[in-house]
């Protein structure tokens, strides 16, 4: 120590070193060099393969970086089960819901520029958001349609207390004769800009800021950048986040050259039935329109496709407070505000979970009753796709499979369990 001491120089580059690689690319590790126990691993390797061999998924991709490092990145089983083509670790996943925490930092990089502020009405920049309708179900059946108390705010839309859902709430009858329904948009030819501003019109679910209700507003915030940043969502995305953090392989619609990439959608309609392939071309539970439709409806809700490593890179950036090998993304103070808690008094499903901008957050670890830390933040797509960070641990998590419905599988809280057991 005397001797590094002698050499400040050297004292201050070992500092930082530990900063220094967290803020590079992801390289692999051995699991020892980041506080894994390779042994321990095994168990998480075992129970994987044994879903697989069960019959109870069909592939997967399960990704481990810790400390800045890649110490686990492994795939099972098959991506396509009738043409026995096994899973390989850059497969392309249909990732729903993780679109949202993308679209989310898209939000927050134009408030960092000055262009908007998570506290505007939605209506400065949408103006048929400005008055706004809720539909409120009647004792007696049916609803009335009265007006918003006050505008939906984007910060509304981030923390899903705009009271917007999924088309399915008291005045569904409406959502469904304007055929707005379900988060699938790929196969939609209608602009998404249309497609939203067709959706102001209809009655909302609750009054803003009365409630958590999970729905479309990150496809809205998609429309909000690209009237704000003037330019389509997929330009904004691919050119803001997607190719400075080197996620290659992150897409709305599919390139023809990647199509054997794609992973194949199995559905497993009861918790003790078999996985059956879903229809082809089908819609949410098929093998999708990402390839052959139609290109013309760019969902910042559930529309992007991605792999496992790209979504790490995302994710690392979040950890690292807004950096990615020499890239600076956001503030660390808005990725301070992002996954902090916003619920307040809003009541928020999980117990000792919250919900900040763009992310679930957890609050209170006994409440919750799973391994992680306060703080560490998640969510997942519909195809049973996860993801978590947790800060305290430096440890990122990503997890891709294809099955919608998924019944009655528990891999995601053992892969929770298998992942913290294996921490020095």
């Amino acid at each position: 120590m005397k001797q590094i001491h002698s050499h400040p120089l050297l004292f201050i580059l070992l500092l930082a070193l530990p900063i220094w690689i967290q803020g590079q690319a992801l390289k692999p590790a051995v699991p020892e060099r980041v506080g894994i126990s390779s042994d321990r691993l095994s168990h998480l390797d075992r129970t994987f393969q044994e879903y697989v061999d069960n019959g109870q998924l069909p592939g997967a991709v399960v990704l481990v970086a810790r400390k800045g490092q890649v110490p686990y990145f492994k795939a099972f089983g098959d991506r396509d089960m009738e043409k026995g083509d096994p899973m390989p670790k850059d497969a392309i996943f249909r990732i729903a819901s993780q679109t949202k925490a993308i679209v989310s930092v898209g939000v927050m990089m134009l408030q960092e520029e000055g262009r908007l502020l998570i506290s505007d009405p939605v209506g400065r920049y949408l103006p048929e958001f400005m008055e706004t309708t809720v539909a409120v179900a009647k004792e007696e059946g049916g609803y009335e349609v009265v007006k918003a108390e006050r505008p939906v705010t984007i910060r509304d839309l981030l923390t899903h207390t705009a009271g917007i859902g999924y088309g399915y709430g008291p005045a569904e009858d409406a959502w469904e004769a304007a055929g707005i329904q379900g988060w699938y948009f790929a196969d939609r030819e209608e602009p998404v800009r249309e497609t939203i501003r067709r959706m102001a019109a209809l009655p909302f679910n609750a009054q803003p800021g009365e409630r958590f209700v999970y729905g479309y507003n990150t496809d809205i915030l998609g429309v909000l950048i690209e009237v704000v940043a003037g330019q389509p969502l997929d330009e904004f995305l691919t050119k803001r986040i997607f190719e400075p953090l080197g996620m290659e392989d992150t897409h709305f619609y599919l390139p023809k050259e990647k199509i054997n990439r794609l992973a194949t959608v199995y559905s497993k309609e009861k918790e003790e039935g078999k996985l059956e392939r879903a229809p082809t071309p089908g819609h949410m539970r098929g093998q999708g329109h990402y390839v052959e439709g139609p290109r013309a409806s760019f969902s910042g809700g559930a529309g992007l496709l991605s792999t496992a490593m790209d979504y790490a890179r995302f994710l690392q950036m979040m950890l690292n407070g807004g950096t990615y090998n020499g890239k600076r993304i956001l503030s660390r103070k808005t990725v301070a505000l992002m996954t902090t808690d916003h619920m307040r008094d809003i009541p928020y499903g999980p117990e000792g979970q919250g919900f900040g901008l763009g992310f679930k957050v957890a609050t209170d670890l006994g409440a919750r009753g799973t391994l992680g830390s306060v703080g560490d933040y998640s969510w997942g797509g519909a195809y049973h796709s996860h993801y978590w960070v947790d800060p305290a641990e430096e440890l990122v998590v990503v997890y891709f499979t294809q099955v919608i419905p998924a019944r009655g599988l528990d891999d995601h809280a053992k892969l929770r369990a298998l992942v913290y057991q294996a921490l020095e």
